[in-house]
């Protein structure tokens, strides 16, 4: 197990850790009016890493059996060729989201006015977890990426799971902090989380921009280097 590895885990973690569901759901949840309960919020937060978590095993072990069965069949070019055009129109789509046109910031009103309106019951805290994390399903590429990482690293079984459920720790340890600060110290911390959740409207479009640019050039530049397109250029 390599420093670069926990190095890069860590990374895409963090990159998780400001997605709707893990950051910005937390940080309404402390706004709401009326008394903050830390157990009700950390059934939250222990619902989506356990969801990210079973998401992990389901796709580690299932991907790995299907890469059995394909064999090579992801190495022929036509696939490579299909790979550089999604990451390319990957590239392109998260120009959309400059944070300019304010795209994405009508979706993160309407998940604020449902989780500020919303029954602070531990049974609907853990219903509202399930569905963010069902609604990220699609764009959980960080954690793809770090799936992709473990699945290519060597390690036994174990050692997969135990980094897999670290990373879901690492993934929701922001919103952890901002639990904390806000039971001990909540005077102090208010006006830090409402200016966090101006800067999240305000710059929600750009970030989910940020997320599919990254991935995007990722899958775009693997292919790349697999069609040995890099070394057609520098020969010429």
């Amino acid at each position: 197990m390599s420093v670069a590895l926990l190095l890069s885990l860590a990374g895409l973690a963090l990159i998780d850790s400001t997605s709707i569901g893990t950051l910005f759901i937390p940080v309404w949840l402390l706004l709401a009016p009326g008394p903050v309960s830390g157990r009700r919020i950390l059934t939250y937060l222990g619902t989506i890493a356990g969801f990210y978590f079973l998401v992990g095993l389901a796709l580690y072990f299932g991907g790995s059996g299907l890469a059995d069965v394909l064999g090579g069949a992801l190495d022929n070019r036509p696939v490579i060729w299909a790979q550089l055009v999604f990451g390319v129109g990957l590239l392109l789509v998260s120009f959309r989201y400059d944070g300019k046109r304010g795209a994405g910031t009508g979706r993160v009103l309407r998940w604020r006015d449902r989780v500020t309106a919303g029954d602070s019951s531990g049974r609907w805290l853990v219903g509202l977890a399930l569905f963010a994390a069902l609604a990220e399903v699609a764009t959980m590429l960080p954690y793809l990426g770090a799936l992709g990482l473990l699945s290519t690293s060597g390690l036994d079984v174990p050692a997969v799971v135990a980094l897999l459920g670290g990373y879901c720790l690492v993934m929701v340890l922001p919103a952890v902090v901002l639990l904390g600060a806000r039971l001990a110290w909540p005077r102090l911390v208010e006006p830090v989380l409402v200016r966090l959740n101006a800067w999240i409207v305000r710059s929600s479009g750009s970030m989910l921009g940020w997320v599919l640019g990254i991935a995007g050039f990722l899958i775009a530049r693997d292919a790349a280097v697999r069609l040995g397109l890099f070394e057609m250029l520098a020969n010429r």
